[in-house]
């Protein structure tokens, strides 16, 4: 089964995963308790350092994941191949080589903003299904509400009107990984992806610039940067060209010459090094009509700075610090069996036993409050719940919601929240109001997991 190209497909989902959830399955089995009926939740349980909110976002993938989850003969063949399960019963691999996800899963909408200890997903299942999918449903889910949170943060503070665009292939931590966060990017507010195949995947146009090499390489063969910029201009006349290889102010004021003299039309042109603020002044007067575009390791913190000090930059490109950082840790945790709330004791990481809930209060259009509560209370005034089904019976309820559908969706959350929220700084913590059944459940869990 050896494949030195570690490619990912749809036939791989079921391998892609810890050890651990198939040596615990093959326990399941064993002990005769494969099949009852378990919940997890996946929830994360404090925010990455500066985040006042997440951004839900990986769902698409997920219920993709659990459609097509099967094991092959191959891949059954490969696991006895490495001999960790000669104890493990017959049943183990028959229960494999008829795998499908038969469960039930609650989600919020991708785009929904959520705090700590709310529960983004939740799967019932039969216990070794519940248990089995937890690997790949945290990755993805984790990975694309980091991007599509970096990306919120970044058009909240850019402003409806700049052009972001998604540069970070170079950057992500694979080539599986540049996929999705250019997707979480574009669904969390971004215009566009310079990713190729992943805006060809999701129907849309790929959007990019040029390179330092080009401009170096016609410049030498050719002549001059000028001779450079023309030749691309040729063949991309609406093209950005990037100007700072050599002197950003000279490039911009040789081409405010032939722009002035009818030679040549610029609509872009972009900065990717120097002072940006200082250099984006100068050539708004040399080149009032053309937009520009910033690049270079930005981020919203950095934009921020670049707005307060008089930046003039109409489109910004966002890398290597949108597709990677501090992670969203998110959890993915065992709580109900068999219709028995569960939950974890442990020092710091204790958990909210039972099917939960979130119940969010809004005021008009504006975020109050979240509670959450069990699955079994009802909403109160001004209250929406927030996780919907999604999978029932291995059943798929909804289509593929369209990008912009879940940008305009994140738009209108991030909006919704109080400024302190919203802050890039010292966001407040925010975290749920815990409901009195919830807390009724909690202290009645402990008490039966101490007697």
């Amino acid at each position: 089964m050896q494949d030195p190209t570690l490619l990912l497909c749809p036939q791989d989902y079921s391998l892609l995963t810890d050890l651990y959830q198939l040596t615990m399955t093959a326990c399941y089995v064993g002990e005769g308790v494969d099949q009852r009926r378990a919940s997890f939740e996946l929830f994360v349980r404090r925010l990455p350092d500066s985040f006042g909110y997440l951004v839900a976002m990986g769902l698409e993938q997920a219920l993709d994941y659990l459609e097509q989850l099967r094991f092959s003969a191959d891949q059954i063949a490969a696991l006895q191949a490495t001999g960790l399960f000669a104890n493990a019963p017959t049943r183990f691999w028959e229960l494999l080589a008829s795998a499908r996800f038969s469960g039930d899963v609650w989600a919020v909408p991708e785009g929904t903003v959520v705090f700590a200890h709310e529960p983004l997903l939740r799967v019932e299942a039969p216990l070794w299904q519940a248990q089995l999918v937890e690997t790949y449903l945290l990755n993805t889910i984790n990975y694309q509400t980091l991007i599509a949170t970096k990306a919120a943060r970044l058009r909240d503070v850019a402003g409806a009107e700049a052009t972001l665009l998604e540069f970070g292939t170079r950057r992500a931590f694979s080539p599986q990984a540049s996929l999705w966060a250019a997707r979480a990017a574009l669904a969390a507010g971004l215009d566009a992806t310079s990713n190729v195949l992943a805006a060809l995947k999701l129907g849309q146009k790929p959007s990019g610039t040029m390179a330092h090499a080009l401009v170096m390489a016609l410049a030498a063969l050719e002549g001059n940067e000028d001779q450079a910029f023309r030749a691309f201009h040729r063949y991309f006349p609406a093209a950005t060209l990037l100007i700072d290889t050599y002197d950003s102010i000279a490039a911009a004021q040789r081409l405010a010459q032939q722009v002035t003299a009818g030679e040549m039309t610029v609509n872009a042109v972009r900065l990717d090094s120097g002072d940006l603020v200082a250099q984006s002044q100068q050539i708004r007067q040399l080149l009032p009509g053309v937009a520009i575009v910033a690049s270079g390791d930005l981020d919203e913190f950095e934009i921020a700075r670049l707005q307060a000090e008089g930046a003039e930059i109409d489109a910004y490109g966002l890398g290597t610090k949108l597709v990677t950082g501090s992670p969203v840790n998110g959890v993915y945790k065992l709580v109900e069996i068999d219709n028995i709330p569960v939950m974890k004791e442990s020092s710091a990481k204790i958990t909210y036993p039972g099917r939960k809930q979130i119940f969010r209060c809004l005021q008009g259009s504006q975020f109050q409050t979240d509670r959450l509560g069990l699955m079994s209370e009802s909403p109160q005034p001004n209250e929406q719940p927030l996780l919907q089904p999604v999978i029932k019976q291995g059943q798929r309820l909804q289509p593929s919601e369209p990008l912009a559908v879940i940008a305009e969706r994140t738009r209108t959350a991030v909006a919704s929240l109080p400024p302190p929220i919203r802050q890039l700084h010292h966001a407040p913590t925010t975290l749920p109001q815990i409901s009195a059944a919830l807390r009724h459940l909690t202290d009645q869990t402990k008490r039966s997991a101490k007697s």
